[in-house]
């Protein structure tokens, strides 16, 4: 009897990616998430980037994960900033699997942006920029960045007031910050004060997987 082979994790991902884009993905794309897949390995062997090891994890806890923030941003071309993008998420799967998102990636932790670079390089991502260094500090020694960005995504890092206020100096009047959120829950969090802001829960397309996200609009 032949044994039955695993399951593809990419398999899984080029689902979502069709729930929800509304189409297949293209081929290249599924072969840029294999690398993406491959040097996560390969770099979480000896930097610890994620704390999670196993390709369908590293799929549905990065990558499919990161898709929900595509129903929450405007129409394309957008000009995008990833905050404290660790390994690249949400941004560069968001970058992958649409061609209409401008990324732009921020990190302070060195051997992440060494990963980040590496990446950009392996996967064909030339117009990928990447800045080292806390947002605070950035927007401190780049002025000029100040306000160049239709959209801001924060995915792993507390949304206090003061990391907000410097999230929303790269964002344009009128742009967002999109924050992922805790589980959904009934009863929502609390709204950071002073902010122009609201909780917004997206749904897997056909599913029953939910994400809640913080969205902070920049002016009234």
């Amino acid at each position: 009897m032949t044994p039955r082979r695993a399951p593809d994790p990419l398999d899984e991902l080029t689902d979502a990616i069709a729930a929800f884009t509304g189409h297949t993905p293209r081929r290249d794309a599924r072969e840029r998430f294999a690398r993406y897949l491959e040097l996560l390995a390969q770099w979480n062997r000896t930097h610890d980037l994620v704390g999670l090891d196993k390709p369908l994890d590293i799929v549905r806890v990065l990558f499919i994960d990161s898709l929900f923030f595509l129903s929450l941003l405007p129409a394309r071309p957008v000009r995008l900033v990833d905050i404290g993008a660790g390994a690249g998420i949400p941004g560069v799967p968001l970058h992958l699997v649409d061609a209409g998102i401008e990324l732009t990636l921020i990190e302070s932790r060195r051997k992440r942006v060494s990963f980040l670079s590496a990446l950009k390089r392996e996967l064909g991502l030339p117009q990928m920029g990447i800045l080292e260094g806390r947002a605070e500090d950035v927007l401190a020694q780049m002025i000029e960045i100040k306000g160049q960005f239709d959209i801001a995504v924060v995915r792993a890092v507390s949304p206090t007031p003061r990391f907000l206020t410097a999230c929303l100096e790269y964002v344009a009047p009128g742009g967002r910050i999109i924050l992922a959120g805790p589980p959904p829950t009934p009863e929502l969090p609390p709204l950071p004060r002073g902010f122009n802001a609201e909780w917004v829960t997206v749904p897997y397309p056909g599913g029953k997987r939910r994400r809640l996200f913080l969205v902070v609009k920049h002016g009234s």
